[in-house]
């Protein structure tokens, strides 16, 4: 089978937009550059069919690879016929191939393996022709050395019998299909288990049963996290004597006596092979759309943090809060650079809190601070509190910011390279403080699950789960867009076309020859060929260049296209951008070419009409409620403030200003039906949210945002 038909078969996307997107593929071209820049080859398909597209080619791969192992490993053993081989060519699925292969896997010595060594074949297939009459005596023929009776001969031609059962194609799918619709999840608490404070937030499993397909994505990693950590003993099962329906209709011929031998290999073909073997593949499937799941609703949440509002260039004064070991400040220009730091203690025990006023007041006025970055860890309201009782001569905006990965950020080898002289409490409150400024510049040092929005990370396919967010890290930054002249390693890396190398020449080039004056200098980067150009220039930013286009996302390759739209209209391309009523005046389709269509044309319209447009809101000043400060101040029916700190399918989780966050289930946060939670909150949403009840044993809140 072909690539392309592999991939027709399971989406329903146009025949040549697949071959085109896997054309571009094999030549190099990354999602963000496709979907970009060559609508007009995939038919317009955005970044998720791209990606999707992609996946299965990395699947059929894979199928293609085992495909020619298995052949390999059947030629070898000489047992390869023109038929097994069609076989597994025509393949289109791993399960199915695995199915085939199953006979002739090497495999540890079986009781089949002995009986047929003991000479018990012959029989196996006497008796399950299911014609021979007195079947005691046809195998009083095939006693030896090893077997010693009748019984013993029987019972080694049905293990002969049940291992051609296991091996059945059609008896697997059938079963398989029986365990996909009806097969039942339960757990139980080990015997003997001491219930202690770790296992107590998975006593709901304790004693638990539903069926699999029913399984939400979070329940069952939480339940096999609970099983892994040896608190619970899991099982995945059918209805056995279903099951054995099933393989007796497919097996049993009648009612002679060979019928019952027949029907005995069948139970132990089930119990012994089969049931374990289907039950645990069931789970696995089951596990793999969880992970999913999961991965989805991760790479979801990252994509929003990402893509969170930025406060943009301003002074800012960052601190990360706390106690006995004081608040660490610092001062970081309109670029993010430091500038100064220190350590204040204005909280217990040393309680310095007007000589700390005094000191943050003085840097205020000394670093022209616009405004304040409070961490929103330990002693972080006490210190936002601390902050508003300052009295300042101009109007500082004060905003507190989420520190999640922030320790990560401050012991890495990028914090280390970049602040190669200060400890890591003074690299945390520097990036608490970049955070507000530009938080994707920021996040982008972190690695994605680090940053602790989503559930069960640690959990899930850490293979899938990294490629997911690279792909979500990547297009947020090219879909904003990265200003060359500024841009660290890290965020130069996640560029379209660029890398971790050629981000190192890059900023090589810049400390060596300044700022890029133009985007056909970036030619000049050691390394940097025609094909990273082609795929990165669209989305390298140079603000104040020598061409207007150059800070915005309209390709190099496409500016002859714009400077014939300024040349028909008579004006210069500075005097077009910006202008709405000669954009729009313009027929787009006067510049139409065999490579240049409508959709590129309309993109080009939409980005002159306002270039580099950062397609990020502006960050707004959020307070919480001052009489909320512990999880005991906390009563029924009380409404507070809050900001959405974290997505999951089941519901959102909200930052009320203490250290636990409330959970508004999805049946909470409208009063009409939700399917998809994303489609009604987004992440660092303020929301007022009512407080519905509070656990004060497991440290549980929970909320609503329906009131």
């Amino acid at each position: 089978m072909q690539l392309y038909q592999f991939i027709l078969n399971q989406t329903s996307l146009p025949e040549i937009s697949i071959k085109n997107t896997l054309k571009l593929l094999d030549e190099d071209c990354t999602i963000p550059f496709i979907s970009r820049y060559r609508k007009e080859l995939t038919g317009g398909l955005d970044e998720l069919q791209i990606a999707e597209i992609q996946k299965l080619k990395k699947s059929f791969e894979e199928l293609e690879s085992r495909k020619a192992t298995i052949l390999k490993s059947l030629e070898e053993q000489n047992v390869l016929t023109d038929e097994l081989k069609s076989n597994v060519l025509e393949c289109i699925n791993l399960t199915n191939l695995e199915d085939i292969y199953l006979p002739y896997k090497k495999k540890r010595k079986t009781k089949s393996d002995t009986a047929r060594e003991h000479g018990l074949e012959p029989l196996a297939k006497i008796i399950m022709a299911q014609r021979a009459e007195n079947i005691d005596f046809i195998a009083s023929q095939y006693l030896n050395e090893n077997v010693l009776n009748e019984d013993d001969a029987l019972e080694g031609a049905r293990h002969i019998i049940a291992e051609w059962m296991n091996e059945s194609i059609h008896t697997r799918n059938r079963l398989r299909i029986m365990f996909s619709r009806k097969a039942v999840i339960s757990s139980q608490l080990i015997k003997g288990k001491s219930v202690d404070e770790q296992a107590q937030k998975y006593k709901d499993y304790f004693n638990w049963s539903e069926p699999l397909s029913r399984c939400p994505s979070h329940r069952l990693l939480a339940i096999l996290r609970a099983e892994h950590e040896k608190i619970i003993k899991l099982d995945v099962s059918i209805d056995t004597d279903e099951a054995l329906n099933i393989i007796k209709s497919i097996f049993i011929k009648g009612k002679s006596e060979t019928s019952r031998h027949v029907e005995l290999a069948a139970i132990d073909a089930y119990k012994r092979l089969l049931a374990p073997a289907l039950s645990n593949e069931a789970l696995v499937n089951a596990k793999e759309k969880a992970d999913e799941t999961a991965i989805k609703v991760f790479a979801e949440n990252l994509r929003q943090l990402l893509l969170s509002a930025p406060l943009g260039e301003k002074s800012i004064l960052a601190i990360d809060p706390g106690f006995k070991s004081g608040c660490k400040v610092v001062c970081l220009n309109k670029q993010g650079d430091l500038l100064h730091n220190e350590t204040i203690y204005p909280h217990p025990p040393q309680n310095e809190t007007a000589m700390a006023m005094k000191k943050i007041s003085s840097l205020v006025n000394a670093y022209k601070i616009e405004a304040i970055a409070i961490g929103n860890g330990t002693a972080s309201r006490e210190t936002e509190h601390f902050i508003k009782r300052i009295r300042f001569t101009s109007d500082i905006q004060v905003f507190v910011v989420s520190e999640a990965g922030a320790s990560v950020y401050s012991a890495s080898k990028i914090a280390r390279d970049e602040f190669p002289n200060y400890d890591v409490t003074v690299r945390g409150a520097v990036s608490i403080g970049r955070r507000l400024s530009d938080p994707l510049a920021e996040l982008v040092k972190i690695e994605p699950k680090s940053i602790g929005v989503g559930q069960y990370q640690h959990d899930v396919n850490q293979i899938k789960l990294r490629d997911e967010l690279d792909l979500v890290l990547m297009s947020c930054v090219n879909t904003v867009g990265v200003n060359i002249n500024t841009a660290s390693k890290s965020l130069l890396s996640a560029v379209s076309g660029i890398g971790e190398k050629l981000a190192e020449n890059i900023i090589e080039y810049r400390t060596e020859n300044g700022a890029f004056k133009s985007r056909m200098d970036i030619k000049k980067v050691k390394r940097l060929g025609d094909k990273a150009f082609e795929q990165g220039a669209g989305f390298l930013r140079i603000k104040d260049g020598e061409n207007p286009l150059d800070n915005s996302a309209v390709h190099p390759e496409s500016y002859a296209v714009v400077l014939k739209m300024a040349k028909k209209l008579n004006v210069k391309v500075n005097e077009l951008i910006g202008n709405k009523e000669l954009l729009k005046s313009i027929d787009l389709q006067l510049y139409c070419t065999d490579k240049v269509g409508l959709p590129t044309l309309q993109d080009i319209i939409k980005e002159l009409e306002k270039p580099g447009l950062d397609p990020r809101k502006k960050a707004k000043v959020f307070e919480f409620d001052p009489t909320i400060k512990t999880i005991s101040d906390l009563k029924s029916g009380q409404i507070l403030p809050g900001i959405i700190n974290n997505i999951t399918n089941f519901g959102c989780f909200v930052d009320i200003g203490i250290k636990e966050s409330g959970l508004v289930h999805i049946s909470n946060v409208s009063n009409q039906f939700v399917s998809d939670i994303n489609q009604v909150v987004k992440l660092h949403q303020h929301v007022q949210v009512k407080v519905l009840d509070v656990d004060m044993a497991r440290k549980r809140i929970q909320l609503s945002m329906n009131f």
